[in-house]
């Protein structure tokens, strides 16, 4: 499971010209099953993305692909976690590659 923090840069002028792409890239995310949160980081920070079901390899590429990303909007960091205890709601996490 990854966390990843959207943390905006140096280029913030540039998302309302990038933001239907950034969304088409979250809603490709939510589609193809990877993501499982998306949201707002207060106040006014950026954004995070709560990903599963993917390596490290595969959600590095996917991030690098966020017009955000590539235009430098955001800067993006991932944090893998290995979950160990989870509320039972969240139990398809574990194993989760």
């Amino acid at each position: 499971m990854f966390v990843v923090t959207l943390k905006f840069a140096a280029n913030k002028a540039a998302a309302p010209r990038l933001m239907e792409g950034h969304n088409a890239w979250i809603r490709q995310g939510f589609e193809d099953g990877v993501f499982l949160l998306t949201g707002s980081l207060n106040p006014a920070a950026g954004g995070a993305v709560l990903a599963h079901g993917v390596t490290r390899a595969e959600i590095e590429a996917r991030v690098a692909a966020d017009p955000f990303v590539a235009e430098q909007v955001v800067s993006a960091d991932i944090l893998e976690i290995a979950p160990g205890r989870l509320d039972q709601r969240l139990a398809f996490l574990k194993g989760a590659a």
